[in-house]
């Protein structure tokens, strides 16, 4: 952090390595461009952050690893912390729960649960930071058993506007508790959660990829089998246009390929048997159709599924979209193959539907703002503006949309979101009415107001 704590608070300034280390985004087509930026690394350093700001009159943001800069919105004239607390992840085994520093990321915990047979509800990719995912809900391959992540928060450590620290949890403020779990920001700094784990004796999890030209029947079977999939099991269907790049065979780059990714758990050692058993009821009809171009599927351990869907590791520069939809029925289907072409190189680089259901759409008593998505799939688009030309991804994007407008819920997933320019929203109003009245009471002078996820319609003028 270049800065000193209290009144010697400096924070890094544009053109400086402190300042572009600070203010780097895992989206790079939203970069991130604050008036001042500071990485935190103690709740001493937030604190001076935030009295700085203060005294500055700068608004305060908030971003971990970067990865909802799509969704952030602009930044301009604001100071940026980005948070980087020291400490390492920790992990009772006994109580099944880990404290995990706000930076963190889902691979740290992932490691860290690994020696006592548990893992977490986290995302597709190990790279995502584990505060800002839990903080809008959090769509994993085990929400279907478990519910969306924010429910397995047990505990949140934050600092507020007037620069305290507090710890809250269901019996300590639990209506910020509550609003803090997918309520869309703006209460403060998160400095650290804890997360409640869960067993894992082993999972079967992997991808197999198709010509494009079998994208039809593939998708038939694969909606067959979602009906009545258990709960531990959870998948996406991709059309896929992949780059021409080394690390890529050339068999999955010479055309569209549609691709089943997922995971299927297997909570203690006689499950296994079981887990291994839904796995082939998915895949067998699917590699029956065709013989897979490629296809890592295989029973492995917690490690593994963050691997499973192929999310690049670095930095991208992408433009996307997202929507929550319905049960599409046969219609649904024809309409998203009609859109995503998959005998047609395309300018987007995937256009998934992410199976849904089960726990993720089961209201949770004991949850927080957003506690559940009642749809069927989650969709989303995504387009690499240097592989094709913007417009062309904007034009692909909105075709899919409006094909798929009849089975559209008009909600949507936080952590799916990749821009603000489309229709969004997450929250009911009386929820959003609830949560401003949370928010005016931790921040009455609005500190954090430009803090507030756009779509979740809550935020100040």
């Amino acid at each position: 952090m270049t800065a000193t704590t209290g009144q010697g608070f400096v924070p890094a300034l544009p053109d400086t390595p402190e300042y572009a280390d600070a203010a780097r985004v895992f989206n790079e087509a939203s970069p991130a461009r604050p008036a001042a930026a500071v990485t935190a690394r103690s709740v001493a350093d937030v604190r001076a952050a935030i009295a700085h700001a203060a005294r500055a009159g700068l608004p305060v943001r908030v971003h971990t690893t970067g990865h909802s800069a799509g969704a952030a919105g602009s930044m301009e004239g604001s100071l940026l912390i980005r948070t980087r607390l020291d400490g390492g992840v920790q992990v009772d085994a006994e109580r099944r729960v880990a404290r995990v520093p706000a930076g963190s990321t889902w691979s740290e915990v992932v490691a860290a649960a690994v020696p006592y047979g548990l893992t977490a509800p986290h995302g597709t990719s190990g790279t995502v930071g584990v505060a800002g995912y839990l903080l809008r809900g959090g769509v994993s391959f085990y929400s279907r058993r478990v519910g969306l992540a924010a429910n397995s928060v047990l505990a949140i450590e934050l600092v507020t506007a007037d620069g305290e620290a507090r710890r809250v949890d269901a019996t300590h403020d639990p209506e910020l508790f509550w609003a803090l779990r997918g309520g869309g920001g703006g209460f403060g700094v998160v400095t650290a959660v804890e997360v409640a784990l869960f067993p894992a004796a082993g999972v079967v999890t992997g991808a197999a990829l198709w010509s494009g030209r079998h994208a039809e029947r593939i998708l038939e079977l694969w909606r067959t089998w979602a009906v009545d999939a258990p709960r531990e099991a959870a998948t996406s269907l991709r059309v896929m246009n992949l780059p021409p790049i080394p690390e890529i065979p050339a068999e999955l780059t010479a055309g569209p390929v549609v691709c089943v990714a997922g995971a299927v758990l297997a909570p203690g050692q006689a499950d296994l048997a079981a887990a291994e058993r839904a796995a082939e009821d998915l895949l067998g009809p699917l590699r029956a159709v065709a013989r897979p171009l490629d296809d890592t599927w295989h029973l492995g351990g917690p490690a593994d599924v963050p691997l499973a869907h192929m999310d690049p590791p670095g930095p991208v520069n992408v433009l996307g979209d997202h929507l929550l939809l319905r049960e599409l029925g046969d219609a649904g289907a024809a309409a998203f193959l009609a859109a995503a072409d998959p005998l047609t190189p395309s300018p987007l680089v995937a256009a998934e539907l992410r199976q849904l259901g089960g726990a993720a759409a089961e209201p949770n008593p004991a949850g927080g703002a957003l506690d559940h998505l009642d749809a069927a799939y989650a969709y989303m688009g995504a387009g690499l503006p240097e592989l094709f030309p913007a417009e062309r991804i904007r034009e692909r994007l909105a075709r899919l949309r409006t094909a798929l407008g009849p089975w559209d819920t008009g909600r949507t997933a936080p952590t799916f979101v990749e821009s603000t320019d489309s229709p969004q929203g997450h929250l009911a109003p009386d929820v959003r009415a609830r949560v401003a009245e949370v928010r005016e009471r931790v921040d009455p002078t609005g500190l954090f107001r430009e803090d507030v996820m756009a779509h979740t319609g809550s935020g100040r003028p």
